[in-house]
């Protein structure tokens, strides 16, 4: 076969060189054709019928050694879709058929309609095989923490389909003509589309279950993260259309006093008018102004507000519609900690591996305390930010002294063989001391005083937990 269309390809291009019209498909030479004995659709599930192309064949019109079979899509063609990261490049099987050389060929329809041909598929009607090979177009993904409560962020942008886009024959998106902006979903199924890596969520409207389809969900739902990109969803009900009659503007004032970002409030309450107060006016969301300010997710990424909630208060008190409130904000810098202790008048680094539950946890809370103005000091009056952190003692290993060690030097009751543990007591003087100066964004040198005890066993606090909340700081 290979010979006669390399042959057919030298005859259209003699013609194309006479100036005559030649067509892009070739067909396969005449002489010697097989026969099609049959060709039956196939009747398996569809799912069951995705495949990709191995790009070991070409696709033709008719099954390829058939008379007057054109070739659709040449085999480099189909070895670049077989190379595709897109799902658009899958392709459906739904007919085989089987010549009386007992070759089988399968005709296929690519996920986006753009190719539709028969190609050789080995000499087995019950598998897959030469030009193609059985595809899975999504594979299963993590369920997110959160399932409940979601929102449509824009369903103009990113709406519901029967499947994730291409990853099926003929998805096609969900009518959301019945759906209102106010509607929650509920998350029950995740994939991933295998070539994009794209993430998807199946949601279904909690207040009509007919809505219901495969929606892009960006990076999926992160527990502990202070914003989420999740693509078509949102945790906040999409606002109506502002206007000067239901909105305020929100500017976000930097340091220097210039704006480092705006955003809208929009009222859900009917009928108001320009120049008119807010006063306790809510949004779709079940916020008033001030709520809205104080929310984290409405400031500009990489800022945090400065004004007292207090101050939030006084502010949108005078807010009218049509109106603008101004906000402070300051650019936030986030520190880490490293850990020292203190010994014989030196200060070292203390390796928190080689604690008894390793990194301690501190709770969340002061946690979010570790990130402040960037122009800022971590000490203030005296006082280190992590000064409350660490209000219990942190323990090491259980350790055996080899009688030359730091050890039996600052404990002569250990001898060399002796079983002994660290207790490591945070100092805040000694952390204070070598924090001077240092400014949000930078490490914090959190420095213990060292006391070894003989025993041949740890105390029970030291397995047991003093904090379980986060070690991410």
């Amino acid at each position: 076969m290979q010979k006669s269309l390399k042959n057919s390809l030298y005859l259209g291009l003699a013609v194309l060189s006479l100036g005559a019209v030649a067509t892009v498909s070739t067909t396969a030479n005449a002489a010697s054709k097989a026969k099609v004995t049959s060709d039956v659709t196939l009747k398996t599930a569809a799912e069951s019928r995705n495949v990709e192309a191995t790009g070991t064949n070409a696709l033709y019109s008719k099954p390829g050694t058939v008379k007057g079979a054109k070739r659709v899509a040449s085999k480099t063609t189909m070895k670049k879709m077989a190379n595709s990261k897109k799902s658009a490049d899958y392709f459906r099987a739904y007919r085989v058929a089987k010549t009386n050389r007992g070759t089988v060929y399968y005709k296929v329809v690519s996920m986006d309609g753009k190719y539709r041909g028969y190609i050789y598929g080995g000499k087995d009607i019950k598998a897959f095989a030469g030009g193609i090979k059985s595809a899975d177009t999504t594979t299963t993904a993590s369920m997110p923490v959160k399932t409940t409560g979601y929102h449509l962020a824009n369903a103009n942008k990113n709406g519901l389909w029967t499947a994730p886009k291409n990853t099926q024959y003929k998805a096609k998106s969900i009518s959301l003509y019945s759906a209102n902006k106010t509607d929650t979903f509920t998350v029950s199924k995740a994939e991933t589309k295998t070539r994009e890596g794209s993430l998807y969520y199946y949601v279904t409207d909690d207040n009509d279950n007919s809505i219901a389809g495969w929606i892009y969900a960006g990076k999926g739902y992160n527990a502990s993260a202070t914003t989420q990109s999740l693509g078509g969803l949102s945790l906040t009900a999409e606002d109506a259309v502002a206007t000067e009659n239901n909105s305020v503007t929100v500017n976000y004032l930097g340091a220097n006093g210039n704006s480092v970002g705006t955003k809208t409030f929009v009222t859900a309450v009917k009928n108001t008018k320009k120049d008119a107060k807010v006063n306790s006016d809510k949004n779709i969301n079940n916020q008033t102004l001030a709520d809205f300010i104080k929310d984290a997710t409405n400031t500009p990424a990489g800022y945090k507000l400065s004004n007292s909630d207090t101050d939030v208060d006084t502010i949108t008190n005078a807010a009218v519609y049509g109106g603008t409130v101004r906000v402070n904000v300051y650019k936030a810098a986030t520190s880490s900690i490293d850990f020292y202790y203190g010994i014989s008048g030196t200060t070292r680094s203390l390796d928190v591996t080689t604690l008894s539950m390793g990194k301690p946890a501190i709770s969340k809370a002061n946690a979010a305390l570790l990130t402040n103005d960037g122009d800022k000091t971590v000490v203030t009056n005296g006082a280190t930010v992590t000064d409350k952190f660490f209000t219990k003692p942190l323990y090491s290993k259980l350790l055996t002294s080899n009688g030359n060690d730091e050890a039996s030097v600052n404990n002569s009751a250990i001898g060399n063989g002796d079983k002994y543990y660290i207790t490591y007591t945070y100092s805040a003087s000694k952390t204070a001391a070598y924090n001077v100066g240092v400014k949000y964004g930078s490490p914090i040198k959190a420095v213990f005083d060292a006391n070894f005890i003989k025993d041949t066993k740890l105390p029970s606090d030291a397995v047991a937990g003093v904090n379980t909340d986060t070690t991410a700081y």
